[in-house]
């Protein structure tokens, strides 16, 4: 405060946007540390902007009800602003702040929820305008994140990209702006008990880093390890197909319908954080991994992929992307576009794609053609439709991904003594036994066994079956 001439007292700037906090409902954020909060009662707010059409603001608005009824918040009212442009202070404009105000108080909300990313200066702007709690469409994905978590790895994701979120939004308002002295600071005495001190909103500050750094080091231990597996695979020649698409679209259902396994599924967004791998055994003999990652969904927050590089790079590393679509959701088609906009940023674009059109129980028939023709046209794909819960199309499934991925073979025939018998247990497990027949000195075998496998017979071989390929032996 500031004492003028003539006596009155002008409230600085500062003091009064505290002034202006102290009135904000019991519970609302004062330091900025407490972003996670518990919403019961939500008004949800989007912005139409030029070049999207009300459509599309509206199934991107129930989607954000979607995601709040999974963490646990009920939406009692939407708010659509048309704009040309975001407001630089307040997103929506200061006169559309005030109407928000009113509308909460009106329908007893205990936040307001926008779809859209704020930036931290229009999130405590809003929040001194609205007296209310301001979320944004990214804090409530992690807030789903943290909910759905279980595996170490999952946890420690969901929590970088929290703090990653968490470190632009710290505010040093009342206690965040004292200072800290060491040595008697009571009489201004001591060494370290001169000058300002450091702030608690420094302190948090540089804990947060630390933190940051702590779980960075973790991740990559944990990327390290994931490595070692796929190495393994690779020198096992065990071919990868991962589960990819938007979330809820049924790819743990699926999973469970091709493997017979028994993968947690529930009808809500985000259900599957943490990556699950199944073995799944073909018809020719070859065992393919399938891999279920975590879903997609419009506006992926960017510190959420950072964070789940390492989880997602399983489909970085995939033979083949089995791209699964909710074939009976209106905006399948903005979904696909949604999930190809992901796997660009991950680098998976150019891996070899199959279409699932899935959940066909759940919608007509005419609806699935008319969505599958569009994805020929449009995509140049040809997609399968399947229904991960009648079953419908999942062994016609398994045949593509039996065709798509390439089996590289050779038939190779020979005579294996008993004392190499680990060569004939080689070809079991790495191919196809066509015949066996056991004699007084060894086995007769003909298989069909991977290039590798062959090199390690080659010796007791009755033709060298890469004759014609020499270059072949080079390795």
């Amino acid at each position: 405060m500031v004492s003028e001439p003539d006596g009155t007292i002008r409230v600085s700037r500062a003091e009064e946007r505290r002034r202006r906090r102290d009135v904000i409902e019991e519970g609302a954020p004062r330091e900025g540390v407490d972003i996670i909060r518990r919403v019961e009662r939500a008004v949800i707010v989007g912005v139409q902007l030029p070049g999207r059409t009300t459509a599309e603001v509206e199934a991107s608005l129930d989607e954000l009800e979607r995601l709040l009824d999974t963490a646990g918040g009920v939406v009692v009212e939407r708010v659509v602003q048309r704009r040309e442009a975001p407001d630089a202070a307040t997103f929506i404009g200061r006169g559309k702040v005030d109407e928000l105000r009113h509308l909460v108080a009106a329908v007893g909300a205990d936040a307001v929820v926008f779809d859209d990313d704020l930036a931290p200066a229009q999130q405590r702007t809003l929040e001194e305008g609205i007296r209310q709690k301001v979320l944004d469409r990214t804090i409530v994905i992690l807030d789903i994140f943290a909910q759905h978590a279980t595996s170490r790895e999952g946890k420690a994701q969901v929590e970088l990209a929290q703090l990653g979120y968490l470190l632009p939004r710290l505010r040093g308002w009342g206690a965040a702006l004292s200072r800290q002295a060491g040595g008697r600071t009571a009489g201004g005495a001591g060494i370290g008990g001169r000058g300002p001190g450091e702030t608690q909103l420094e302190v948090d500050r540089r804990r947060i880093m630390r933190r940051i750094s702590k779980l960075q080091r973790d991740l990559k231990d944990f990327g390290r390890i994931r490595e070692t597996k796929s190495n393994e695979r690779d020198r096992n020649h065990v071919q990868v197909a991962a589960l990819v698409g938007y979330t809820n679209a049924g790819k743990s259902s699926l999973l469970n319908a091709i493997t017979g396994s028994h993968v947690k599924v529930e009808d809500r967004l985000f259900a599957t954080l943490d990556p699950t791998v199944r073995r799944l055994p073909l018809q020719d003999g070859r065992d393919v991994v399938l891999t279920d990652t975590v879903g997609f969904v419009r506006k992926l927050p960017h510190g959420l992929v950072e964070a789940f590089k390492s989880t997602l790079e399983e489909s970085v590393r995939a033979d083949l992307l089995l791209h699964v679509i909710d074939a009976s959701h209106p905006d399948a088609e903005a979904h696909i576009v949604a999930v190809h906009e992901v796997l660009e940023e991950i680098g998976a674009d150019q891996l070899p794609e199959q279409l699932v059109l899935n959940k066909a129980d759940a919608t007509d028939a005419a609806t699935v053609d008319a969505l599958a023709r569009r994805v020929q046209v449009e995509l140049g794909a040809d997609p399968v439709v399947v229904s991960a819960v009648t079953g419908q199309g999942v062994d016609e499934l398994v045949e593509r991904i039996m065709l798509r991925l390439p089996s590289v073979r050779v038939r190779v025939e020979g005579h294996v003594p008993y004392r190499r018998q680990d060569l004939v247990a080689l070809a079991h497990r790495r191919g196809t036994v066509v015949e066996e027949a056991h004699t007084d000195t060894g086995t007769q075998l003909v298989a069909d066994v991977d290039q590798d496998a062959a090199l390690e017979m080659r010796a007791f071989l009755d033709a060298d079956p890469f004759a014609a390929e020499p270059e072949a032996w080079e390795r």
